[in-house]
Order: structure tokens, then sequence, then C-alpha cells
């Protein structure tokens, strides 16, 4: 490990650069990756596998992807110490690697063979379960041509997680850093475990899904610090005293500090889950036939694993059992087949039926519908409020009379059960009600109670399975499967199963940025808008839904104009201020009376209208420079510096710092963006004081200075002779109903390049106005709309700037 790391060490200034120098703790049979967003000199993403104590290390420059079409370049570099793995920071100027660095994504990941002959072959497979990159992949080496550092690709396998890179990008949709999600925590003392919802069908995406067999059986935590190990029920009940060999096991195992989520069950002759036997296990002091099935780690090793993708926490938890499992301590493993397939077999075997676990979804101490339980038959928990006679030659009791507690704390009828029973168990429930003899009834009244009955204290909690339930509100064809402790009395109300929700548990904003909703329907989603990209019309959606957050802010108030291209870039364009909303949801008309010689304008406001508007093969937003709340007085001024024939980008870069220069000397501000075609614009936010004409005119006696000072390099006239080597500064964006692209806007132009906010120290290293288009985005993200921070509150009066210019007020 020391020769490995002598290249990482000698590129670096330790006495500088926060990066670790070494260390860092091996996960043993759980190997870790990591992916760190890297913006060095250029982005890229640097990808690192754990083995032999050190990260094996890759640059991959335009990140990873889930086509498998998808070759990515990833270039081998120097092996890293495993402590980088925590490593978020900026490496500062100057050395080796300078730029901000995140966390990007994190996790386990799993060899298909032997990883050190496969990296020897050139050709490593393997399963990654982290936040963001799951499933199976592969890094092939290629045939070098005398480069320093091996080139490699990183491809995505096929299998349920690939996806087409025009339908989902993940280095787009999920830009940000995971760090967060993964906190050093210290082990609580007592946690509640998540618990599952009864739904009446499958989801219609299982291949979001995982599904695991519904154990006839006790939902069991295990605390583990060390040699402190506690066995708690999920009503927090410490049974440690009673499942001594079941404490033995695990203490051998010598499992890692952690919270452990599973179930205890015993197995009959056959090889199923018996809830009986179980109850039997306890009550004749013989716990050696249980069984605990580990399907969760919520905590591990001094970390929060509560926000962690179920996924990964379970690559943790199986890594870590893989070879320190027992007959008594098991890993719950998923099923794999086809769900309507697997609860068939389920009902077939004779088993409850089967649980279903969102793959993304957090761990949350409550009921929640990323966990499902999809039942062959109905069975529930009820409440024990009484008892008949027994008939017969039968002893003990004849029936039970169950209930369960409805909204308001009252004990409802639900019927009784008088089958399942052999004679020690009705020896044993009996034992335990003479115990809890009680001189009324606990049921809220009821006719179809056995008025001869024995009353109980509502204490004893029965499992009961049955055919259905009667328009009375009482169960048929009852059979009793045995009394449990684990469950509380007052907690049991009747379980009605419902419609599942889909919708991902987990998600950061991180994670659903960029998400389409599911009621927005994309027609001819694959229709290819933009020849020189090959960028379809699903891109572009994708593209509004992905910077929607950062575009709304641009867009809220103002008045919009809708440049739609049906038959995409180099087809006809048409340009509208005015449109039917009946059709685009989300997009809303503004007061008629702000122009009231025309159709009422538009505001989007929203990202439903932002992708309503998209979906309606919109590809340009432009905005006014006043807000409808005050619109006739603007609140902007808009230069647009329009290049001519024959300028050059240097030449657009000096003008841009000339006219900012210019307007520093009036005193008002000037914010950058490119334009997303040829050109930048730089715009003055302003107090409103003056009406639209005022302003326009102002902005034309600018422009007028300028190109009176320096001829030759700006003009007045717009027409393209009159510009020919020189640039016009668009000052006709300033009169009322004139329109500026927007902040994020894509333009109808090859390339579907995209107007960005920029920072004036940014404009001598930008190599173009359409620096960025809508592939490219992801790596201007991160910056958003940080340039701009201070706009709304750098606005200023024009009235000095009028006088020291000489306009008229």
């Amino acid at each position: 490990m020391g020769d490995s790391l002598t290249t990482y060490k000698s590129k670096r200034n330790f006495a500088i650069t926060p990066e670790p120098a070494g260390g860092g703790e091996e996960g043993g049979e759980a190997l870790a990756f990591v992916i760190q967003k890297h913006w060095a000199s250029r982005l890229h993403y640097d990808f690192r596998l754990e083995l032999d104590g050190v990260m094996l290390s890759w640059a991959v420059p335009k990140g990873p992807s889930y086509d498998t079409h998808d070759k990515r370049m990833a270039v081998h570099v120097e092996d890293h110490p495993i402590s980088y793995n925590d490593f978020e920071g900026t490496i500062p100027p100057k050395q080796y690697g300078a730029g901000k660095v995140i966390i990007w994504d994190r996790g386990v990941w799993r060899p298909q063979g032997d990883p050190r002959k496969a990296l020897a072959a050139g050709s490593l497979k393997f399963e990654l379960a982290g936040h963001k990159m799951h499933g199976r992949w592969a890094l092939v080496r290629m045939k070098g041509k005398g480069e320093k550092q091996e080139p490699w690709l990183l491809i995505k396998e096929k299998d349920d997680y690939a996806r087409p890179a025009a339908e989902f990008s993940v280095v787009d949709e999920m830009p940000d850093s995971v760090k967060v999600l993964q906190p050093p925590a210290d082990l609580p003392e007592t946690l509640s475990p998540q618990l599952a919802t009864l739904v009446d069908a499958l989801p219609s995406s299982p291949e979001d899904w995982l599904f695991e067999i519904k154990f006839d059986g006790y939902r069991l935590l295990a605390r583990i610090d060390g040699k402190d190990i506690r066995l708690v029920t999920r009503n927090g009940n410490d049974w440690t005293h009673r499942l001594p060999n079941l404490r033995g096991a695990l203490a051998k195992m010598k499992l890692p500090s952690g919270w452990y989520d599973g179930e205890i069950v015993v197995h009959d002759d056959n090889g199923r889950p018996d809830f009986g036997l179980l109850q039997n296990a306890f009550d004749e002091d013989n716990p050696a036939d249980i069984v605990y099935f580990l399907f969760d780690i919520p905590f591990h090793n001094g970390r929060d694993l509560r926000e962690t993708p179920l996924e990964q926490r379970r690559a943790i938890l199986q890594a870590l059992l893989d070879k320190k499992s027992t007959d008594t301590v098991r890993f719950s493993a998923a099923l794999n087949a086809p769900p309507e397939e697997m609860i068939a077999a389920a009902c077939s075997m004779g088993l409850e039926g089967i649980i279903g676990k969102r793959r993304d979804a957090r761990y949350t101490t409550r009921r929640s519908d990323s966990w499902i339980k999809l039942k062959c038959g109905q069975r529930q928990e009820f409440v024990i409020g009484g008892y008949t006679d027994p008939q017969g030659s039968r002893s003990g009791f004849g029936s039970l009379l169950l209930g369960t507690y409805d909204k308001d704390g009252k004990l409802q009828y639900a019927g009784n059960v008088g089958s399942g029973f052999d004679a020690a168990t009705l020896r044993d429930v009996k034992s335990k009600m003479d115990k809890l003899a009680a001189a009324h009834s606990p049921f809220a009244p009821n006719r179809e109670i056995d008025h001869k009955a024995h009353w109980l204290k509502p204490v004893l909690v029965a499992e009961v399975s049955f055919g259905e339930w009667t328009r009375a509100g009482s169960i048929r064809h009852a059979v009793f499967k045995g009394l449990r402790k684990d469950k509380k009395a007052d907690a049991i109300v009747r379980e009605t199963p419902a419609h599942l929700k889909e919708q991902a548990d987990m998600q950061t904003a991180s994670t659903v940025q960029g998400k389409l909703p599911a009621t927005l329907k994309i027609t001819n989603p694959d229709r290819v808008i933009d020849k020189q990209s090959g960028a379809t019309k699903i891109a572009l959606v994708r593209y509004y839904a992905l910077v929607a957050a950062l575009m709304l802010p641009h867009l809220k108030g103002r008045p919009v104009s809708l440049v739609r291209a049906p038959d995409g870039v180099g087809g006809e364009l048409f340009f509208q201020k005015h449109a039917e909303t009946g059709k685009l949801p989300g997009v809303k008309h503004l007061d008629p009376a702000l122009d009231p010689d025309h159709a009422p304008m538009l505001e989007i406001s929203t990202e439903q209208g932002l992708l309503s508007a998209a979906q309606w093969n919109v590809v340009e937003l432009h905005t006014q420079n006043a807000n409808a709340s005050s619109y006739d007085k603007p609140n902007r001024m808009v230069f647009d510096l329009d290049p001519g024939k024959g300028v050059g980008w240097r030449q657009v870069q000096e003008a841009a710092q000339l006219m900012r220069a210019f307007l520093d000397h009036l005193g008002l501000p000037a914010f950058l963006k490119t334009s997303g075609g040829k050109g930048l614009h730089v715009v003055v936010p302003v107090r409103p004081g003056y009406g639209w004409d005022d302003v326009k005119a102002f902005s034309q006696a600018i422009v007028a200075h300028m190109a009176e000072q320096i001829p030759e390099r700006f003009v007045l006239k717009s027409g393209p002779r009159n510009r020919v080597g020189k640039i016009f500064i668009d000052y006709l964006r300033n009169g009322r109903g004139a329109t500026t692209v927007a902040a994020w806007s894509a333009r109808s132009r090859p390339g579907l390049g995209i107007s960005v906010p920029l920072d004036w120290d940014e404009l001598e290293g930008l190599r173009g106005a359409d620096q960025w288009n809508i592939g490219n985005v992801h790596a201007r993200l991160d910056v958003g709309n940080a340039p701009w921070d201070d706009y709304a509150k750098s606005a200023k009066g024009l009235a000095a700037a009028m006088k020291m210019l000489g306009a008229s007020e």
C-alpha cells in the first residue's frame, strides 16, 4: 500500500492542500467506492474503487452514463488513500488538481470474480450500490497509443437499471454532494423500526422495488456496540434475556457497531416460517430453533445510514454477512422474479405474502408507503375482549371475541375465532385469560356480541387469518395463529389496504431536480430537434426540468414571450406574446388592462408552466423589462452586444468590458450573461421611476455616446451593412413590449446554446457565448445564479446618470 501511494504523495504539498496524506479504515468485505466531482482545469468525475488498502482511481471527463451504448473515457490515474473517500473541499490554486471537490456519490462495490486478475486482463466487471450508481458496470482497458496514463472505458452493463441517455442523465439530474446523507453519528440508545403499509395492488413500476418474503415471526432490532448487544422488539421491549442463544450467536460474529433490523422465525419441517412454532420456542424455553433474518442496517460503524438509499444499506449489510452469517443469523435475500410470480409462489407455498421496498427509500422510523406488504390472504392482529364457553368435548373455551380500536379509542367488535387451537394452545390461552377476568364488556355496544360471554381486560393480542370482512364489520372463516407478545393492544386497528402512491420516499433536492412529473405527457419525445447535437425533444424538456429552480426567478412576474420551433432548429419559428392557456397548465394570462389593445400577455411562474411550454415545442423564453405589478415603469435596461460579420470573440469580450466601464462611470451597476448565441448581454437593474420612452431614450443615448467615442468598435445603426467588423449594441430591447431571452433559456440555434449568468471575473476565460448548452449544463449547475446574488439590491435610480450624460429627464 505504501509504494502504491508514492505517486499520490509526490504530487501534493500537504502543508498547503487540505487533502489527506494517507490513512483511512478499510471496509473489510464491504469494499467502498466513491465518485468525486472535481472542478479542476476542466470539470471531471474521479471514480475510485477500494482494493488492497487503497482507492484505485480513474478520471472520467463526462461522468458516468446509464446508457449501455455510451462508452465514457476513464483515464487511469494514481492510487489514492482510503481516507480520500471523505474529502470535500477546495484544493488551493497552483496545487496539483486545484479546484473544488465534492463527494458526488459513494457506496459499496462488489467485483464479479477475482478483481486483481480482471484488472490485469483489462476487463473489470462489478456491481455498484450507491445513492446514484446502481447495478452492473464494467471498466475496459483500451489499446494505448503511448499515453502516460492508461485509457479505459466506463460502460453500463445491461440490467434493470440501464436507461437511454435521451431519457435520463444521472450527472444532470443528480448534480449535488451526497456527503450529508451518511453523517457521522453516535449510536442512539433507542430506535423505532420502519413499518410497511398494506396495499391493494402491486406497484406499476416493479423495477424500482425489491421484494422479500414476508416472514411469519416477530420483528426484532439488534443494537450492537462492541460486547454490548441488546435485542429489542418493535415496541421497544428488551428481549435480550429471552434470546440468550441469539445474543451469543451475534457476539461470535463480531459485527461492527450499529442497529440491525430483521425478523425472528422458527421453520416447520418443510422449511416454512411457522408463527405457532415460534411461540412454542419461547414457551418451552427452546430458542435454539430461532432464526434471525436481517434485512436492514439503519446505523453502521459510526454513521447514520437512514438517509442512505435502501439498496446501498442492504449491500453494506450483505457484505458484512457474506462471511459471517450462521444458521442462526442470515441475510434476507431479495426475490428474483416478476412480482406477480413471487406473490403467487408465496401463496402456493403457504407463506403469508411478500414485502416490497423502494430501492431508493430512506429508512423512516414510522409506517411508510416506501415499504409495502402484499398478503396472500387476509390476516391481522385483534384484541381479545372475551370468550365463550366450550361445547361438547372441547375444554378451555369455545371461541375468542375479537376487536379493533377505532379513531376515537373505542374497541369495536370484529367477530370471533374458534378454530386453529390444539389442546396445548387451549390450555395456554385459557390460563392467560383467567388472570384478566373483567366484570363488564370492553367493547362498544354491538348487538352481535354473545352476551353470555366471559369478559376480559383488553390486554391480549391474537394473530388471526380470515376469509373476509362482512358489511357489519366482522370477520368470517377465522383461524387462530397465535398470541402476539410484541404488539400493544391499544395500537391494534383495522388494517385497510391502501392504494399505493408511487413516489420515491428518499429524495433530497438534488435527486428530484430534473425529474419529470408523471402527469406530464410528452408527444414525439424521440424527435430530433437539433441535428448538430442530436438532441431530442425529451432532452429539451428534461433540460428545462433540470434548470427550473434556477430559471423561474428570472421569469416570475414578467410578461413572457415564447419562441416555438415545431420543426426543430432550422425550421420555421413562431414568436408568440399571446396564447390560449387551456392546454398549457401552469401558463397564465396577465391582467388584460396591461395591454388593452391586444390579447392578454403571458406569465410563467411555475415549473409546471415551464414544462408545459417545452412540451408545446417552445425552445426560447423571452421576458420584458418590467414586472406586471408596475408595468408602466421598467426595472431594468438590457444592452445586447451583437457582433457583425468579421468580429472575433476577443472583440466581443473587450466590448463588454468597455460597456461595463462606461456604466460604472455613470454610477450604474452592470451584470453579465451569455446570450446563448453569438454575443453577450449586459443587464442594468434600475429602480422603477421612469416610463418606457424615457428609459429607451436614455439607453439609446448611452449607445450613441459609445459609438461616438469608439467608432471603430461600436455602431448605433442595426443594419448588417452598418456593423461589418463592428458591434451593434442593441438598445431597442428597452422599448415597451420588447423582450430579451431569459437567463437559462435555450436558443433555437444549432447546438442549443443557453443564456447563463456570469461573474465579470469569468469573462476573460469564456470561450464563447454558447459555451454552455443543454448537453453540458451540468458543468454550470453548481454555480447557478450565484454571480447575480447582488442583482436585486444593486438597483439604482436613473436620475443622476441621466444628468451626467446630459440626457433630458
